[in-house]
């Protein structure tokens, strides 16, 4: 299915990681015309020069002009102003704080739009499905967040904070977090919490997640984290369905690699809660949750489509 562009002409959408950048150049109906990964490079000046020259490339291979593209969209870790481009805190890009959206626009000439990495994967996911009216995008990556969708927009917050479900207080006399609070989801369902309690008992790396539930039927502690990492996430899962109503919940990130091992045992978790809650077995979270084990292109496409599923024409100056 080609992405929701809405018709207003090729546009290039990059998801910057820590390690590497996968570009995507779209048509104007939405299809891929060529994509291309390449190692981010660490600090400001790199990380740009690597998106520019991918954004060069793909034009160039499809013969299309850079300043023909409608728009530049890319998805970073760390914090976004949405009204600038500005991010700042993307530590794993060696980036504290960078005006994105104005650097590539004066270096390509273009019109661009900058996204935080999970809300552009979130906007990837909904485009998939254009019967969903709303969905949460649960990245359970380097820590734990949602990206939510409602009626093809995404939904900020006040000050941009809507999602950051990960810091929410799930044991109270747990391991303290690095924003102040104990016990936070993400300590116990993302790859630096499992990381941390693995390494606090053992010296050895931790498993990769596609290798923990076969582990766990030999190891306690293995068998430990799995368990604390279905529960963690099943009350990430129930959150969503309670305070934004989500039609669909997409599990995704580095630690749903475990795939349908990791779904069967978030649905098992749900449906025993809905035995005892006839409220939320009305709700039935249950069979609103699905787990990507990969999500390949799906962030630097959403990233692609600017902030929302209809874009609107761009005067050449948003950010």
């Amino acid at each position: 299915m080609n992405a929701p562009t809405g018709g207003l002409g090729p546009r290039v959408g990059l998801d910057i990681g820590g390690t590497k950048t996968h570009a995507v150049l779209l048509g104007a109906d939405g299809a891929v015309l060529a994509e291309e990964k390449r190692p981010s490079g660490h600090g400001a000046q790199p990380v740009l020069a690597t998106a520019s020259a991918l954004v060069r490339d793909l034009t160039a291979r499809a013969g299309i002009a850079v300043a023909d593209l409608a728009l530049v969209g890319a998805g970073l870790p760390g914090t976004v102003e949405e009204a600038t481009g500005r991010v700042t805190q993307a530590l794993n890009l060696g980036i504290t704080d960078l005006d994105v959206a104005g650097e590539l626009r004066r270096e390509l000439g273009v019109a661009v739009h900058v996204e935080n990495d999970v809300n552009a994967a979130a906007l990837g996911v909904a485009a998939q499905r254009p019967d969903t009216c709303s969905l949460a995008y649960l990245n359970l990556g380097t820590g734990m967040a949602a990206g939510l969708v409602l009626r093809g927009e995404l939904w900020r917050g006040h000050v941009g904070a809507a999602g950051e479900i990960g810091h929410l207080p799930w044991q109270n006399n747990g391991p303290r977090c690095h924003c102040g609070q104990r016990g936070c989801l993400e300590l116990y369902a993302s790859g630096s919490g499992i990381a941390a309690q693995w390494r606090a008992q053992r010296e050895t790396d931790p498993p990769k997640a596609s290798a923990l539930p076969e582990l766990a039927h030999t190891d306690a502690l293995a068998a430990t984290l799995l368990e604390n990492l279905t529960n963690a996430v099943a009350a990430a899962v129930r959150l969503l369905v309670l305070t934004v109503d989500a039609q669909s919940v997409v599990v995704g990130g580095g630690m749903a690699r475990m795939g349908p091992e990791l779904l069967a045992r978030v649905v098992t978790t749900l449906r025993s809660w809905e035995l005892h809650s006839p409220f939320l077995a009305s709700l039935e979270p249950s069979a609103r949750v699905e787990v990507l084990r990969s999500t390949g292109r799906i962030p630097a496409i959403g990233a692609a489509l600017g902030g929302r599923l209809a874009p609107q024409p761009s005067s050449g100056t948003r950010s």
